[in-house]
């Protein structure tokens, strides 16, 4: 069999089953003239070859990575304008993968890491936008005009390594900052006891810090994030900060054996031995508070103090206030439903209780954070885990100085919990502030406030 390589372009109309059921027969009718006089001839022009069609998406093969990323944007803007006029549950929308790499010929089918990588990075696309690999963008980055934004590394599905992934879309906001801090990020792996590989980073220096996971993680996409990246940076300016993509998260293995609290555990134990960590504080938010009592009871000598923003000791499932868990059923409803869909409502759900006054900017990037971060399989296990834990009985048994800090009108975790947080643990300090959001973010009243208390207390304690 022949060897060479090629540029791929995996497309695949969005909600096309959704779509059919509706109204087949127009939108096979709609899909065919787009065919006809837009996909096909594009195809041709940039000099590619149709490899495979299905019924709702295609194949490409392209001797160039130019003519492939032209072609794509080309297609999907003037699809963008040809269905401007449809209302959203009716707009037929592709997304396009673009890779460059290795293909195996095997009589007119191709094969190969090169196709694989196209076709995940087809998942990774917003409807009606391009999603290229860096060995792409690389390569034609000074002959097309048009903006890519960075996603970072990103880990897609039967892929062992990484790929950094570059966007483009017709409506795309523009380019986010970068921390400058982030370029001393060095992002590494270890493995878990069950041999699930686990993305972890350090960055900035003094005392250590252990973040405990919370829900949805992402090492390299955070630094983009309005809602983590001054965070960060606040964090790291005068300690060292490590952190690690959960499992099923990010850039760590999306597909492990199993997600539970053991487990969680057992990471938390690979990193501090990779990392080097002898003695360190634990930051927990949300369940990363619950992860934390868990570790620091199992390892009294590591643990030198305990901090927590948003945390509990107990999941939904297991509070009598009459509301967590028919919350805790919803979000499992909606996950189950709809979180791979284009339709960001179903991820807005969590969105909203997490920052339900925040400024347009931060929701859509924590919106774009959650797709990016995990598959709808794992974001269901890691909800269905999250609403069971329960930590109250060793958190009785500690003896690690804490500090609980929970905002007023948490919506997410209620600052009860975070009282019966602070009163499970023996001596442990609760503070509370007036806020409504769930994590911590630049651009509320007690952001500056947190950090002097947080300083000090590790002032004593770290």
């Amino acid at each position: 069999m022949e060897r060479r390589l090629a540029a791929i372009m995996a497309a695949d109309m969005v909600g096309f089953s959704r779509l059919i059921e509706k109204d087949q027969d127009a939108v096979l009718t709609r899909q065919k003239a787009y065919r006809a006089d837009l996909i096909d001839p594009e195809i041709a022009k940039n000099r590619g070859r149709i490899v495979k069609s299905t019924g709702d998406g295609l194949l490409v093969e392209f001797a160039s990575a130019q003519d492939a990323v032209r072609c794509a944007i080309d297609v999907q803007s003037e699809m963008g304008r040809r269905e401007s006029g449809s209302e959203d549950e009716d707009r037929i929308q592709y997304r396009i993968g673009v890779n460059l790499g290795d293909i195996v010929i095997d009589g007119d089918d191709i094969f190969g890491d090169g196709v694989n990588v196209a076709s995940r990075l087809e998942g990774l696309a917003v409807p009606g936008g391009v999603a290229a690999s860096d060995l792409v963008l690389q390569t034609v980055q000074d002959r097309i005009a048009e903006p890519f934004r960075d996603l970072g590394a990103q880990r897609v599905k039967n892929i062992s390594r990484p790929i950094r992934v570059w966007e483009w879309s017709p409506d795309a906001p523009p380019p986010r900052e970068v921390s400058k801090v982030s370029a001393q990020q060095r992002v590494k792996y270890c493995f878990s006891k069950d041999g699930t590989q686990i993305g972890y980073a350090s960055v900035g220096e003094g005392s250590p810090i252990l973040k405990a996971p919370n829900w949805m993680n992402h090492l390299d996409y955070e630094w983009q994030s309005p809602v983590w990246r001054s965070f960060l940076e606040r964090f790291a300016s005068q300690n060292r900060l490590v952190r690690f993509d959960q499992r099923g998260n990010g850039l760590s293995d999306w597909d492990p054996p199993t997600i539970s609290v053991d487990a969680m555990i057992e990471d938390m134990e690979a990193v501090v031995v990779a990392a080097k960590l002898k003695r360190f504080a634990l930051y927990g938010i949300s369940q990363g508070a619950a992860f934390s009592v868990r570790y620091a009871y199992e390892h009294p000598d590591e643990v030198s103090c305990m901090i927590f923003y948003g945390g509990f000791a107990r999941g939904r499932m297991l509070r009598d206030d009459g509301h967590s868990e028919s919350y805790h059923a919803a979000a499992k409803t909606l996950i189950e439903q709809g979180w791979g869909s284009p339709n960001p409502m179903f991820r807005n759900f969590f969105t909203d209780a997490f920052f339900p006054n925040a400024p347009k900017e931060v929701k859509e990037s924590f919106d774009e954070m959650q797709r990016m971060s995990c598959s709808p399989e794992r974001a269901l296990e890691i909800a269905t885990m999250n609403g069971d834990v329960d930590v109250s009985d060793i958190a009785r048994k500690l003896d690690v100085p804490t500090l609980v800090i929970h905002n007023k009108d948490d919506g997410v975790a209620p600052v009860a919990e975070g009282r019966l947080l602070a009163k499970l643990i023996p001596g442990a300090i609760f503070i509370e502030f007036p806020g409504d959001e769930h994590i911590l973010r630049e651009g509320q009243p007690y952001f500056d406030q947190f950090f002097e208390e947080v300083n000090e207390f590790l002032a004593k304690h770290n």
